[in-house]
């Protein structure tokens, strides 16, 4: 078996991999110096691609797929796999196997910690303290923090990453309404699960709603100004999951009329070459600067543990495919997760 990994693995990793798997396992990845280490180029990794039979990593160059004839699986090192193009994955008969779960902790944690900032308005009151100010008169309402405790969440989309945001509200005091595709599966931490076509009724309830669903064909940009009109003006909304859940303009007219309170996000919407004019990787109404958000770019999964369990994780994928069965964390090509 020959495995490929796609990005410039340190020594103590190729040896790690080796280690795990069968003696006669060739493992290969790219050499010498490096812009990312975490990605390589078309032209470094083809001439391995071409007969490798499982690749392994956190980015895949375009055009590797089309020419890994005998690829049978894909060891993908993050829990979303929509940057992958898996219908030829799914013509090609390969197997995809995720990391779901390897920063379920660590997403769910940022999840919470904007959960906390946009309530108690950490930034706000940060900035005033650092320019000596007097927040007066004591209790006026643009001043005032909301509280958590018996107040209402949302967690929307409970799998890996929302089951943790679950168990975190209800250590805060908080009633937790989940809303998942399948609500007939109960999740520890939910005091009521919904399904999504009961989103709106669960939105009129809660006082804070997080995202932490897949993009999915079915979810990507599901939250629109329909969904943001019947939320209560007082609530918050926090996105953890894909940037283009949401609807920029929407969201951006809610928050600035006064329609929402507050919005926080790790992640942000992506208009791509060929689907969108013109291209960007930001919000193009700059929501990310308004006075009521709170924001990050792609960090909640980078904290301690995390690097290590997806390659822990990606190597049992490997382990498991090398004895003849199917990894345990398989992804449906269908669903998309």
């Amino acid at each position: 078996m020959k495995v490929l990994c796609l990005w410039y693995a340190t020594e103590a990793e190729l040896s790690r991999l080796k280690a795990c798997l069968p003696a006669e396992t060739e493992v290969v990845a790219p050499e010498g110096e490096y812009f990312s280490r975490f990605e390589s180029t078309f032209a470094e990794l083809r001439r391995h691609a071409v007969d490798a039979d499982a690749m392994i990593g956190w980015a895949i160059p375009k055009g590797l797929l089309e020419i890994a004839d005998k690829l049978k699986l894909l060891c993908w090192l993050h829990a979303g796999c929509d940057d992958l193009d898996l219908r030829l994955l799914k013509e090609r008969r390969v197997t995809v196997a995720n990391t779901r779960g390897a920063n379920a902790i660590a997403v769910a944690e940022q999840a919470f910690m904007f959960v906390l900032a946009v309530a108690k308005q950490t930034l706000f009151k940060h900035h005033a303290a650092q320019e000596g100010r007097r927040l007066f008169p004591v209790y006026a309402d643009e001043y005032r923090s909301a509280m958590l405790y018996g107040r209402t969440i949302a967690v929307v989309g409970v799998g890996n990453i929302g089951g943790h945001i679950a168990k975190c509200a209800k250590g805060f005091g908080m009633h937790v309404l989940g809303v998942r595709r399948n609500k007939d599966r109960p999740a520890s931490g939910v005091d009521m699960m919904y399904g999504m076509d009961e989103l709106r009724d669960v939105l009129a309830k809660s006082d804070y709603v997080v995202l932490s669903t897949p993009n999915t064909p079915d979810t990507f940009q599901f939250f629109g100004k329909a969904e943001l009109d019947v939320m209560k003006p007082s609530a918050f909304l926090v996105n953890i999951a894909r940037g283009n859940l949401i609807q920029e303009k929407p969201l951006y007219e809610a928050l600035t009329s006064g329609r929402l309170r507050g919005y926080a996000a790790d992640v942000w919407w992506r208009y791509e070459f060929g689907r969108a004019f013109p291209i960007g990787y930001m919000p193009r109404l700059e929501v990310h600067k308004l006075p009521n958000v709170v924001s990050s770019i792609d960090q909640a999964s980078n904290a301690d543990d995390v690097l290590d369990r997806h390659l822990q994780w990606g190597i049992q994928s490997l382990v498991e495919f090398s004895k003849g069965t199917v990894p345990t964390r398989a992804i449906d090509l269908d669903l998309g997760y």
